[in-house]
């Protein structure tokens, strides 16, 4: 042993989140690569392992770290489990390899070595006496025989060399604490999401849909390519305070009310709106959804109607006013009659969260696998940090979308805590500049870490006033840069069908299914469902575009068309989109031609593949001429010559 203390340094160990504080997350099949400065003073080498585990286990794997450059070395392991792993890096100065080092350069400059020799024997001797090896021992009995030149050449050889490194003194080594990676299935990266009112999905005016009705509904929707079909709240509807249409405080008695105002006699969080059938039938749609090929991601909202039975059964979870009502929630200057929010700090809090992972685990035992969860950012950190945990260690393959609208900040630290996938201000970014400056913070930044990004046009509560004004074009061109811009992305049911009926003046719909049944024209004129099939299939057809981190921003002269590519091996896609959907734009897009392995003066090919046509082409410029009313975007895929 020649260290009494540890003297290595490992520091700038990326990817390393918050000091260790949150896990990074990555998807099953992925390498992780591993990256740190280790270094310490002097001349001599040192020698890093990777160490990594999945969480729980007691014995540790490693792979040796590789020197990079500048002090900085790489490591790097499979994630093949659908867990959460440790990992760590560990780092010790290499004795025997800086003994090798100094008598090399000895050697160069014609010196003899008979003492330096001596020591490198001396070390073999030490790690023979620590490891019991029979190899070693064998060594050293083989210098003791020999003479001079066969005594270099036997210290200095591969297999002494090899024999060393795998019996190294730790005795002096660093540890860097234990960071944690979530590893997910790949849907939580990588999926097309169709969000569908089940009450709204039937054919009779003024009745509600059954999951029957819902199911009919699936050949189509799978054959737009969809791969989730996530279900606004399923469960009984308060009567207290029920909304009528337009969000109005009065409703008529065939008035249905909103699916967030969650529970009333009939039931609570744990059972199934009456008039959409029975637990029976949503387990057959759940079913049936699997034999199309696609999975049920189910709404989990945390807040009950006043007729709610925890109300009843455990007043004590709620908050009351000093005249002996309940506090309805408020959103100012929103609000919400007809919702009541939970007490997450009452004193039978433990009891409350308890119960709220019971429900998630119920339905999870009927099958369903993805939650978006509804405002996450008005509950504690810490519940959503417990509450994910506590379902991931029995369910690894649950996913969690985040739909948090708010602060920055409150946004990341729900991704950091556990939600799986996260809602964005997608939304409302709309310019070139906009789009290029959030999307390369979301695939570049820290954030890629952490936050994957499931963008959606629209939502129930959300009708930007883009889709308002620009009609069916505004449609397409933003269906495109969601589906191409991030590997997960969702549509709210009506926008196959360019719906924009907006209440003047607002972001909300008018006449909107959350406050009326609704019987839709799947086939009303002017509907893009053939568009957003074919862009699906071009989805699945280009593995590029199922990741992130590989976005790139590329040139364009004209700033109302934003053009954009991800590569994966020999996969090229890039796509460029009009961003005005009112006005033709046209202009050159720039292909990034270095990044392709491209010479300037190399012929290559341009597929574009929404209209099946191919362009030879050479040099780094295209022109591009974007009609919003034929083709608001072009997606290509460039391919070399031979």
């Amino acid at each position: 042993m020649r260290d009494a203390y540890p003297t290595v340094v490992i520091e700038d160990v990326y990817p390393e989140l918050d000091c260790g504080r949150h896990p990074v997350k990555r998807e099953v099949g992925d390498r992780l690569e591993v990256w740190a400065d280790i270094f310490k003073e002097g001349h001599d080498r040192v020698s890093a392992v990777l160490r990594y585990r999945r969480k729980g286990e007691r014995r540790w794997s490693e792979v040796p770290m590789r020197h990079v450059e500048n002090d900085r070395w790489t490591g790097s392991f499979v994630l093949e489990e659908n867990a959460r792993y440790e990992y760590t890096v560990c780092a010790w100065p290499d004795h025997f390899g800086s003994w090798c080092e100094e008598v090399e350069k000895k050697l160069g400059a014609g010196q003899r070595v008979e003492v330096e020799l001596v020591e490198g024997r001396e070390l073999v001797k030490e790690a023979a006496s620590r490891t019991r090896s029979r190899k070693l021992k064998e060594v050293l009995s083989a210098f003791d025989e020999a003479a001079y030149q066969e005594r270099l050449r036997l210290l200095l050889s591969r297999e002494v060399r090899g024999l060393m490194a795998a019996h190294p003194d730790r005795s002096a080594a660093t540890a860097h604490r234990t960071l944690e990676v979530v590893v997910d299935r790949e849907r939580a990266r990588y999926g097309a999401w169709y969000e569908m009112m089940p009450r709204s999905q039937g054919t009779v005016e003024g009745k509600s849909a059954t999951f029957k009705d819902c199911e009919r509904r699936l050949p189509e929707i799978a054959g737009m390519g969809f791969d989730v079909v996530y279900l606004l709240p399923i469960h009984p509807i308060g009567h207290t305070n029920r909304k009528g249409p337009n969000n109005t405080l009065t409703a008529g008695p065939e008035d249905p009310g909103s699916p967030y105002a969650i529970g009333s006699e009939e039931g609570g969080h744990k059972s199934v709106h009456p008039e959409l059938g029975t637990l029976e039938d949503f387990r057959r749609f759940v079913e049936a959804c699997r034999e199309w090929g696609m999975e049920v991601a189910l709404d989990f909202a945390i807040q009950c109607s006043p007729d709610h039975p925890y109300v009843r059964e455990h007043p004590e979870w709620f908050r009351w006013r000093p005249d002996g009502t309940i506090k309805y929630a408020e959103n100012p200057p929103k609000k919400y009659q007809d919702i009541v929010n939970v007490d997450f700090h009452s004193e039978n809090w433990k009891e409350l969260w308890e119960e709220w992972k019971s429900v998630v685990l119920f339905w999870v035992e009927q099958g369903v696998k993805i939650f978006r969860v509804d405002n996450p950012h008005t509950k504690p950190f810490a519940f959503w940090e417990w509450l994910i945990r506590e379902v991931q260690e029995e369910h690894p393959e649950v996913i969690f979308l985040s739909e948090a609208f708010t602060r920055p900040k409150v946004m990341h630290e729900l991704a950091k805590l556990g939600f799986s996938q996260s809602y964005t201000y997608f939304t409302w970014r709309n310019t070139r500049g906009e789009l290029t400056e959030y999307l390369s913070e979301l695939a570049r930044g820290w954030a890629k870490e952490y936050m994957r990004p499931n963008l959606f046009p629209s939502t129930p509560d959300i009708l930007p006033p883009i889709l308002q004004e620009g009609g069916r074009p505004a449609f397409m061109m933003r269906f495109v840069l969601a589906a191409t811009l991030s590997p997960s992305y969702g549509i709210y049911n009506g926008f196959e069908l360019c719906e924009n009926r907006g209440i003047p003046g607002r972001e909300e719909y008018l006449d909107s299914e959350k406050y009326e049944y609704k019987v839709w024209d799947w086939e009303r004129p002017g509907n893009i469902k053939d568009y957003i099939a074919k862009v699906n299939r071009i989805r699945r057809e280009n593995p590029a575009l199922h990741e992130l981190e590989n976005l790139v921003f590329c040139g364009s002269d004209n700033d109302g068309i934003i053009f954009y590519g991800k590569t994966l091996e020999e996969n090229a896609i890039f796509v460029a989109v009009n961003l005005d959907p009112h006005n033709l734009r046209e202009g050159n897009v720039y292909f990034p031609l270095d990044l392709l392995g491209i010479a300037d003066d190399e012929w290559y090919t341009v597929e574009e593949l929404i209209s099946g046509v191919d362009y030879p082409s050479m040099g780094w410029g295209r022109y591009v001429r974007l009609d919003p009313n034929v083709n608001p975007a072009e997606i290509y895929r460039v391919r070399k010559e031979g």
